[in-house]
């Protein structure tokens, strides 16, 4: 080789090594580009919603009178749960500061308390029946301004007519504030509670329960279906053109927008055999529909990985087609197959625009108690959330989202383990 072919080689290597530096540059870079946007979004999730999992109350003295409350029969439960609870603690608001008087001041103090506070004490009342006839010093559920307050979206040096506090209700707070009687604890109601119209009321145990009937009707329908499918498709059925036409529209499925979904659940499941709208049951049967293709693709793969030979094996020792599969190939397959139902599964848990479709994003207060009840899911309260106008519920919808990223993860981790706890090499 003489000098100048050695340099020309060495000029192509120094050139093709530069580029392949390049490219391993630009692939860290577009990772840690991706991190960092990953990590500004979970900050700004988290730091938005961490206020929510807290809630102020104020310390108040209240003299459960039977006279005042209504109640002639202390054992009779449906009179102590609709008794005036609201009457009494607004007038143990009123003893908390006797200087105040009006008729003005007495209205801008009783916004101190939240609409829900006299409904939050009957629950109280009805585990302690002694406390009638006596006082107690109780904390009572304080008003979404209240709560502002001592989040410190309301602050004093503020502009008056920019808050929604005038100077006088911040110093009655302020005195509450330092004699210990208003603090912040944690909002166990935020996982005890359906929606609300008010933020301090609002929880999101409707949703999540309305979330998992939904998802179990899904997984329930889907499973089956799905890996029934991907066997006979496998393992059963001819090479044929109608073999053929079945599989393009399965992988056409796939690709089909979630809404559409939704359009045939309304016309099918609702409109021709009426079944209930805004109900899990629907939002199950629609969503069995959008992750039946997903289930059927992954759990196909997972039976093509099976080595020939264990089938093969199988045969030479005399076992029947049908032993061959459900004996030996379904029982490999099964991790991917799982993989892929759980993934189908966490696809389902995060879908809003189908369940709109059905009715799921109606206001439902109570808690869905079974699959025909009324409900709603994670991701429709946080469309909800966020599209109201309340300063309170902008932390309730960051905390929803840190909830439902907290199932997400959960089931993708779930995924992740259950394939490397059974995942057989060969």
């Amino acid at each position: 080789m003489t000098n100048k072919v050695r340099e020309q080689v060495k000029s192509t290597l120094a050139k093709r090594y530069a580029a392949e530096r390049r490219f391993r540059l630009f692939g860290l870079v577009s990772v840690m580009i991706g991190l960092a946007f990953l990590c500004l979004m979970m900050f700004t999730i988290i730091s938005k919603g961490l206020p929510a999992f807290t809630q102020s109350y104020i310390q108040l003295s209240v003299n459960f009178d039977l006279e005042e409350l209504e109640i002639s029969d202390v054992n009779n439960e449906e009179a102590v749960q609709y008794a005036d609870y609201d009457s009494v603690l607004k007038q143990a608001l009123y003893d908390a500061f006797p200087d105040v008087s009006g008729r003005k001041a007495k209205k801008q103090f009783r916004r101190f308390l939240s609409s829900g506070a006299g409904y939050r004490v009957s629950k109280q009342v009805a585990n302690n029946l002694d406390w009638f006839n006596t006082t107690q010093d109780i904390w009572v559920l304080a008003g979404d301004e209240v709560n502002l307050f001592m989040k410190g979206y309301i602050r004093a040096d503020m502009p008056e007519n920019e808050r929604q506090l005038n100077d006088q209700q911040m110093a009655w707070l302020a005195t509450l504030k330092e004699e210990g009687k208003l603090k912040k604890r944690f909002n166990t109601a935020f996982f005890q509670y359906g929606d609300s119209r008010e933020p301090e009321l609002a929880g999101i145990l409707g949703a999540l329960k309305g979330s998992l009937l939904t998802v179990f009707v899904t997984l329930l329908l889907s499973f089956p279906i799905g890996v029934a499918a991907a066997v006979y498709l496998e393992e059963f059925a001819p090479s044929n053109w109608f073999s053929d036409v079945i599989e393009v529209n399965i992988n056409n499925l796939a690709a089909v927008p979630s809404i559409v979904y939704g359009l045939l659940g309304l016309a099918i499941f609702i409109n021709f055999f009426e079944l209930p709208r805004s109900a899990p049951l629907v939002g199950g049967l629609v969503l069995t529909l959008m992750t039946l293709p997903t289930i059927i693709i992954s759990s196909r793969s997972a039976l093509k990985a099976v080595p020939p030979s264990i089938r093969e094996a199988a045969l030479g020792l005399g076992a029947s087609k049908m032993q061959v599969v459900f004996h030996h190939v379904v029982p490999l397959a099964m991790p991917g197959m799982l993989t892929g139902t759980i993934i189908g599964m966490a696809q389902a848990l995060g879908e809003t625009a189908p369940l709109l479709m059905i009715g799921m994003v109606a206001f439902v207060v109570e808690v869905p108690q079974g699959i025909t009840d009324p409900a709603t899911v994670l991701p429709v309260q946080i469309f909800l959330w966020a599209d109201s106008p309340e300063r309170g519920f902008e932390e309730k919808t960051a905390a929803a989202i840190m909830v439902l990223l907290v199932f997400l993860i959960t089931m993708n981790s779930l995924a992740v383990y259950l394939r490397k706890q059974f995942e057989r090499r060969w």
